[in-house]
């Protein structure tokens, strides 16, 4: 028998606000927050309706192009009596996919790809564009971004995720990217929580990491997040410590929920709950009921091992996060599953996408100016620039283009009067090489793709022999790379120039003809490290994919802790001979740094670091600034450390920009594991500026404590 429902206060001869279609009373006025009127809807519901906002479709049929029950990625139903909407999730970090209405969304630059930007205004327009095709489409959930960081660069995923391999990266560039989808009046998924850095084995290796590391490496792009007030997280397949994800009070309802503060619900991954979880802080099982169904939950409240106060919880969190951006106050039909026909498709986003994916674009090399070209030449184009070009990787990240704008067809378009441009794909590699001896400029395009659910088998492109036998006889050689992570360049020294756009979306064509010709003068920098060698961070079988246990699944042991990426390097002194450091990425132009100074922010709670950055180059263009920090040796933290970052307008030759940088007391603190808080270190720091981890311009030394009292 359904529980009694419980009285329906209404507002005294008012109708409902504006055209939202919530059931009038208090909890209809927009005015009220959103944690009030949460939980004035939570007073008025029965039993049976709160439990229904606990999972998805309980048959977990999803993108059945046939009702509403089934119309999405994940489905939640609505509640009819008090106009609650149903809860319409959709995939992913790149875009809007749309498998049963293909080329009606656009195809964005990939996370990775936003990451190399290193820009926080990029990634709101970014967040912003993809939250309204998504709120175009009838979805109030978008399934991104993602936030993991790349701790194997042979991740499958690692294309999808915002954080690059550095966690303040993460933190600072999760914050535009959810203020931008949130905007929307669709709610932000930050994912995947957490340790979920490998695809191989991933639905059932157990992720070894201790405290610390968890709370200094892993958990920073989250806590981004959080500040910006995200509504929902996403727990993984993998297990913790040899918990699951979905179901480890550790990491969900203590860390995540009590120790950083998330106001949000949880949502499993798809098929990762493995128990009626609601105890331990998951809030919603997706895509079906398996678990988090009436029966379980009225049973567990029965027998005392779930509470009413919990279950009230959970949908109060799913109620306020759908509060929180707004969704609640749209007009009914805002939801409707019959949104997804539409093609929301613009002339502003595509715009959009192309000048994204040009802002993220980065120049690892210009030897000898060779870039930007000049228009009017013989240009070979080789390799995959026609329609096999790369531009999205696969699985959930993945988005039917409305179009591509492939690269040949952006170099044709960009080069000129009089311009002559022959491709090959380069499966001849002797034609390829007739083709770039008799051409002013050769541009080889080379990639490679990944996807959910595998990891990459190596970090070498099968086009290596085809770049090394062009630049046997050209000198004139322009590398564009569009890839999912890191990759090997044994050719790096060989060539004139080299380019990556990571995962460029739908645009690469025109917003790779925009910097190869200089309408467009390049300012990204890399968010991992590409490395001179296979495993050159000497990951053992333990570390990845992780080692059997004789009664259990695999063990990825985390052992090398906090020296992830640029932070393995610098421990180790490695050189690079054919990589590329992490942060790196050259313009058009030069910039030289001045005068460093760390003084006491005005507001007394920080440190302020100013320095000046000018163009003494002949063109325009914008610089990223990094601060890195060294801890004193007694913290046993990494020897360099992002701490800060800012790129700079745009400054016209001989124009000089004072960058400021804010460092928190929390930025001069390590994780003590034993009192389970951030604590300050005391003695002297070094701040570190400069144009990449290996190229600092700028060092002070600094000891926080004359500053006067810091808390964290």
């Amino acid at each position: 028998m359904p529980s009694a429902a419980p009285i329906l206060f209404l507002l005294a001869g008012s109708a409902p606000f504006a055209c939202s279609g919530l059931a009038p009373g208090p909890w209809s006025d927009p005015w009220q927050p959103p944690e009030v009127r949460a939980r004035m809807l939570v007073a008025n519901m029965t039993l049976e309706e709160k439990i229904s906002l606990l999972h998805g479709n309980p048959d977990g049929k999803c993108q059945c192009n046939t009702s509403q029950d089934c119309a999405y990625v994940g489905n939640v139903a609505a509640v009819p009596r008090l106009g609650i909407p149903p809860i319409t999730m959709n995939d992913g970090p790149q875009g809007f996919r749309d498998d049963q209405h293909p080329a009606t969304s656009t195809a964005w630059p990939s996370g990775l790809t936003m990451a190399a930007s290193w820009d926080v205004d990029a990634v709101f327009e970014w967040g912003q564009g993809m939250g309204k095709e998504f709120y175009g489409k009838g979805s109030n959930v978008q399934l991104g971004p993602g936030l993991c960081l790349a701790r194997i660069p042979l991740n499958g995923r690692n294309f999808e995720y915002l954080s690059g391999e550095d966690p303040f990266l993460g933190y600072s560039l999760a914050k535009p990217a959810v203020w931008g989808i949130q905007s929307q009046k669709v709610v932000a998924n930050a994912k995947h929580w957490v340790l979920n850095n490998q695809e191989t084995a991933r639905t059932s290796v157990s992720e070894e990491a201790d405290e610390r590391t968890r709370f200094e490496m892993y958990y920073p792009p989250f806590e981004g997040a959080i500040e910006a007030g995200v509504g929902s997280f996403m727990c993984s397949y993998n297990k913790i410590n040899g918990v699951w994800s979905c179901e480890n009070p550790t990491t969900l309802a203590h860390d995540l929920k009590t120790v950083l503060g998330f106001k949000g619900y949880v949502m499993s991954d798809w098929g990762a709950t493995h128990s009626t979880s609601i105890m331990a802080g998951l809030d919603n099982e997706q895509a079906s009921a398996n678990w988090m169904n009436e029966d379980l939950l009225k049973g567990g409240l029965a027998a005392g091992s779930v509470t009413q106060a919990a279950i009230d919880e959970s949908v109060r969190r799913i109620l306020w996060s759908m509060l929180s951006v707004g969704i609640m106050d749209e007009p009914v039909e805002t939801w409707d599953w019959q949104n997804l026909k539409k093609n929301v498709t613009t002339d502003a986003s595509v715009a959009s996408a192309r000048r994204l994916s040009s802002l993220s674009t980065v120049l690892l090399k210009n030897e000898g100016g060779v870039l930007p070209l000049p228009q009017g030449r013989h240009l070979a184009v080789i390799g995959l620039a026609d329609a096999s070009a790369p531009v999205h990787a696969g699985g959930s990240g993945s988005v039917v283009p409305s179009f591509i704008a492939t690269p040949l067809e952006g170099v044709r378009m960009a080069a000129g009067a009089g311009a002559k441009v022959d491709f090959c794909n380069g499966s001849d590699v002797q034609a390829a090489v007739n083709f770039a001896k008799q051409a002013d400029f050769t541009i080889v395009f080379v990639g490679t793709l990944s996807g959910e659910g595998s990891d990459r088998k190596s970090l070498s492109l099968d086009s290596d022999a085809l770049v090394q036998a062009v630049s046997q006889v050209s000198s004139k050689v322009v590398v564009v790379a569009s890839i999912p992570g890191a990759i090997l360049m044994p050719w790096s020294g060989d060539v004139a120039a080299i380019l990556t756009n990571f995962m460029p979306g739908q645009q690469a064509g025109n917003a790779i003809a925009d910097v190869l010709f200089g309408k467009v003068n390049p300012s990204g920098k890399l968010p991992v490290t590409f490395p001179n060698i296979e495993n050159e961070t000497q990951l053992t079988p333990a570390q990845y994919p992780g080692v059997p246990d004789p009664e259990k699944p695999d063990y990825a042991f985390y052992s090398e802790k906090l020296l992830v990426g640029y932070r393995f390097y610098e421990a180790h002194n490695i050189s690079f001979k054919t990589g590329f450091p992490f942060g790196h990425g050259i313009s058009y132009t030069t910039f030289t740094y001045s005068g460093l100074a760390i003084s006491q922010d005005l507001g007394g709670s920080g440190i302020v670091a100013s320095f000046e950055v000018k163009n003494d180059g002949a063109v325009a263009g914008a610089e990223v600034a990094q601060l890195y920090l060294t801890f004193p040796a007694a913290a046993g933290e990494p020897p360099l450390q992002l701490k800060g970052f800012k790129k700079t307008r745009i400054l016209a030759p001989g124009e000089t920009e004072l960058v400021v940088l804010n460092l928190r007391p929390r930025d001069l603190s390590i994780w003590d594991d034993k009192t389970h808080q951030w604590t300050l270190v005391e003695g002297t720091f070094m701040a570190k500026v400069g144009a990449s981890s290996r190229d600092i311009r700028l060092v002070k030394p600094f000891l926080p404590s004359s500053f006067g009292q810091l808390y964290v």
